[in-house]
C-alpha cells in the first residue's frame, strides 16, 4: 500500500523546480559534444511547459522587458529583428499571453530616419507586430522634438543630445538617439522597478550562429528573456552586456589588414589546385574566430593577435569545385566594406550562464540590459559621433559600478547587410557609388573614437570622473594617446599595403588558372574592385589617412574632445536634473 507521502501531489513550486531541472538536463544534452540540433524542439518545448506551470501557479513576479530598438532608414532589418523577437516569444513563451498579447514584453522603436518612405514603413511594421501580439510604441521624430521642447530652458543638454535642427531631426546618430530614448524611458516607465530595459540594434536577431558539419546555422537556441530575468533576479547587477555573433561589431576601417591576409591566403591555397576539383573546406572546429580575431589591433584590447590566415568556408551546397568557390568568394568581397567579414565569422560557444558572468569593461550598445536605476547613465560625448562610444561608456561604468557592471554569455546574431544588395540599408560613414566605396568618414570617427576610448581609460585609472582632473592633464593625456594611436594606424597602413602588393602578385599571376577561364572574368573583376577599394581607402593617396595625418585637424579634434571630457561631470549633473524633471508626477 503506498505511503501517504508518495500520494501527496507536488506543490506548484515543486513542479516548477522539477521542470527547471528538466530544462537543465536538456540544455546539457543540447550542447554535449557540439550542437545537437535534433534536441532543440524538445528543449524549447520544455521551456514552454515551464511557462504553463508558472501561469497555473497564479504568481509571476518576473521582470517585464522593454525592448528598445533605435533604427534609421532600415525597414528590412527592423522587420527581421521584430520577426525574431516574436519567434523567440512563440518558441519559449516567456511571460505568456493575455488576450493574444505577450504580457511581459513591449517594444519601443526609436526612429532616427530621414526618408519619409522609411518612416512610414517603420510605422507600418509597428502596426503589423501590434496586431501579431507585441505591445509596440513608435518614438518618432515629432515625439522626440516634443519631449525635448518640454524640458526647462535652464537644462543644457547640448553635450548629451546635441543641437539637432527641428527641420532636419533625423540621422542624429545612434548615441544621441539612445540618449533621447533614455529620457523617454525615464518619463514613462522608470518608476516601475519590475522592468528591465533591453537595447539592441535593428540589424540583430534573437538567434545564435553555431557550427555544424555542413556549415554555420542560425538557430533559436537561447531563451534570452528567461535567462536574463534569472540573472537579474539572482544578482545585484545594474548593467549587463552581451556580445554579438555573426558579423563583427567593428568598422571595416580596423579589419582590412587581417582580411587581406585571408584573401591572399585563399588564393595561395587554391593556386596549385585543379579548378574543377572539390574545394577543401576548413574543418568546423577551426573555421570561425575567437575573441576579436577580426580586429587588426586586437592586442590593444588585451586579445592575442591572430597571425595565420583564416580559411574561407564556401557556403555552396555539396562539394563545390575550386572555381565555383573562387567565384563565390569574389561575389562576397565588396560586402566587407559594409561590415561583413567573410572569413572571421564569430560563432556561439555555449557556457553556463551564471558561470559566464564576469566584470565588464565594454558596453555593446546593441546588446545591453539595465535596470531603471541605470538610466542615470547616458552615452558620453554623443554629439562627437565617434565610434567606440560603447567601450568608452564601459570604462566609465567599470570605474563607478565595479562588480555591478557585468557581461554574460548571451550574444545576439549580428547581420550587417541585406541579402538582396550585399549592403547595409543605412550605414553612416560609408559612401558607395557604383564600384567605389569610401570609408573616410567612418575611418576618421574610428581613429578619434579610439583616441577618446584610451584617453578615458587612462583618466579613469587616475580617478576620473569621480575626482576632478585638471584640464591641462586631460589635454596632455589626449595628445599622448593621439600620438600613440597615429603611430599604430601608420604601422597598420604599412602592413596593409604590403599585403595588398601580395594580393596583386597572386591575382595577376599569368600562370594562375583563374586568369585562363573566360567564365571567371566577372570574378576576377570583383577581386580587382576589392583591391582598388583597399587602395582607395588605405593607399598612398588615401583621403582617409590624410584626415588623420593633418596636424590642424587633429588639434581641432583634441579641442572638441577636451571640452567634452572636462564638462562630462557637469553634464552628469544636468542629466540627473533632467531625469528628476521628467519623473515628476
Amino acid at each position: 500500500m503506498p505511503s501517504r507521502a508518495t500520494c501527496r501531489l507536488a506543490s506548484p513550486d515543486e513542479q516548477i523546480a522539477a521542470q527547471r531541472a528538466v530544462i537543465a538536463r536538456f540544455e546539457d544534452a543540447l550542447w554535449d559534444g557540439g550542437f545537437n540540433e535534433a534536441l532543440l524542439p524538445s528543449y524549447q518545448s520544455a521551456w514552454r511547459r515551464l511557462e504553463t506551470l508558472i501561469a497555473a501557479s497564479g504568481t509571476d513576479s518576473r521582470h517585464h522587458f522593454v525592448i528598445v530598438i533605435p533604427v534609421a532608414d532600415s525597414p528590412q532589418q527592423l522587420q527581421a529583428c521584430l520577426d525574431s523577437l516574436l519567434e523567440l516569444c512563440n518558441l519559449y513563451g516567456y511571460g505568456g499571453q493575455r488576450d493574444g498579447r505577450w504580457k511581459k514584453v513591449s517594444v519601443m522603436i526609436a526612429d532616427d530616419s530621414q526618408d519619409p518612405a522609411c518612416i512610414a514603413a517603420h510605422r507600418r511594421i509597428a502596426r503589423e507586430f501590434e496586431a501579431r501580439g507585441l505591445a509596440m510604441q513608435v518614438f518618432g521624430l515629432d515625439e522626440q522634438r516634443a519631449l525635448l521642447a518640454s524640458l526647462p530652458d535652464t537644462l543644457d543638454l547640448s553635450r548629451i543630445v546635441g543641437t539637432p535642427r527641428p527641420e532636419a531631426f533625423g540621422h542624429k546618430g545612434q548615441a544621441i538617439m539612445r540618449n533621447i530614448a533614455w529620457l523617454k524611458l525615464a518619463q514613462a516607465q522608470a518608476a516601475d522597478t519590475s522592468r528591465l530595459f533591453y537595447t539592441l540594434d535593428a540589424d540583430q536577431t534573437f538567434q545564435v550562429k553555431v557550427a555544424t558539419a555542413v556549415g554555420n546555422r542560425d538557430v533559436y537556441a537561447v531563451n534570452y528573456l528567461a535567462q536574463l530575468d534569472a540573472l537579474f533576479s539572482a544578482t545585484d547587477a545594474e548593467v549587463l552586456t552581451g556580445k554579438v555573433v555573426g558579423d563583427p561589431p567593428v568598422s571595416p576601417a580596423v579589419m582590412a589588414g587581417n582580411f587581406l591576409g585571408d584573401v591572399t591566403g585563399f588564393l595561395r591555397d587554391i593556386a596549385d589546385c585543379d579548378p574543377q576539383e572539390a574545394y577543401r573546406q576548413p574543418a568546423p572546429s577551426t573555421q570561425g574566430s575567437g575573441e576579436a580575431a577580426y580586429h587588426d589591433m586586437a592586442g590593444l584590447f588585451g586579445f592575442q593577435q591572430a597571425d595565420a590566415p583564416y580559411r574561407y568556408r564556401c557556403p555552396l551546397v555539396g562539394s563545390p569545385a575550386n572555381a565555383a568557390c573562387f567565384d563565390d568568394f569574389a561575389q562576397r568581397l565588396q560586402r566587407f566594406f559594409h561590415g561583413e567579414h567573410p572569413t572571421r565569422v564569430t560563432r556561439y560557444q555555449h557556457a553556463d550562464l551564471m558561470q559566464s558572468v564576469q566584470p565588464a569593461r565594454t558596453v555593446y550598445t546593441g546588446n545591453a540590459i539595465f535596470r531603471a536605476s541605470a538610466l542615470h547613465w547616458f552615452i558620453p560625448f554623443a554629439p562627437l559621433r565617434l565610434r567606440m562610444s560603447g567601450p568608452t561608456l564601459g570604462r566609465l561604468l567599470k570605474a563607478e559600478l565595479g562588480a555591478r557592471f557585468v557581461s554574460a554569455n548571451l550574444p545576439m546574431l549580428h547581420k550587417r547587410t541585406v541579402d538582396a544588395t550585399g549592403q547595409s540599408e543605412f550605414r553612416p560613414g560609408v559612401v558607395a557609388e557604383r564600384e567605389r566605396i569610401d570609408l573616410c568618414d567612418e575611418f576618421e570617427r574610428q581613429f578619434h573614437g579610439d583616441v577618446m576610448l584610451f584617453s578615458v581609460e587612462r583618466l579613469s585609472g587616475q580617478g576620473y570622473p569621480q575626482h576632478a582632473i585638471a584640464p591641462e592633464q586631460i589635454a596632455t593625456t589626449l595628445e599622448s594617446v593621439q600620438a600613440d594611436m597615429l603611430e599604430k594606424f601608420r604601422a597598420r597602413r604599412k602592413a596593409i599595403l604590403e599585403k595588398l602588393g601580395q594580393l596583386h602578385t597572386l591575382l595577376d599571376d599569368p600562370q594562375a588558372w583563374w586568369n585562363h577561364a573566360d567564365a571567371l572574368a566577372g570574378a576576377r573583376a570583383n577581386f580587382h574592385a576589392f583591391a582598388d577599394n583597399i587602395e582607395h581607402n588605405f593607399g598612398a593617396d588615401s583621403a582617409c589617412h590624410a584626415r588623420i595625418e593633418s596636424a590642424s585637424a587633429r588639434a581641432a579634434w583634441r579641442t572638441r574632445q577636451l571640452d567634452a571630457i572636462v564638462h562630462y561631470p557637469a553634464d552628469r549633473r544636468v542629466w540627473d536634473d533632467t531625469l528628476a524633471a521628467l519623473m515628476q508626477p
